[in-house]
């Protein structure tokens, strides 16, 4: 695996990152007018998943990018239980809903997978580099 620098490297982060932009379209549509609370929930846990990926991962440190990657996953769980609402509330169609429930699967996998591959991995991160 080669060495990561930037955030916008991170494909989990591309992931979200796109995941955020259809959610925010998404509750943007009239269908939303009457549901305030859930179109601002469902924004701040969409954004939730990216910023805590990037909060982790500019930590420099492999046991807080770790940490932060669990609130990731959390929030990309509260979000689907989000898009579940919409769906039990007539807000999204079943196309929607399978798309966006798709892609909040597929974050969920690459976030665990990520996080399964950090906890066997020796190294600390950068933060502890040259240190003893």
């Amino acid at each position: 695996m080669s060495t990561i620098t930037k955030l916008e490297e991170l494909e989990i982060w591309q992931v979200a990152r796109r995941y955020a932009k259809e959610i925010n379209r998404m509750v943007t549509a009239r269908s939303f007018d009457p549901e305030p609370g859930l179109k601002q929930q469902m924004k701040n846990a969409s954004g939730s998943i990216m910023d805590n990926i990037a909060e982790g991962f500019g930590r420099g440190s492999k046991n807080e990018f770790v940490n932060f990657l669990t609130i990731a996953k959390g929030s990309a769980e509260e979000s689907r239980s989000q898009l579940s609402r919409c769906i039990d509330f007539g807000l999204i169609d079943q196309h929607q809903h399978t798309d966006l429930s798709g892609c909040v699967d597929m974050l969920v996998r690459k976030i665990g997978a990520l996080i399964h591959y950090l906890n066997q991995v020796p190294i600390k991160g950068q933060k502890y580099k040259g240190r003893l």
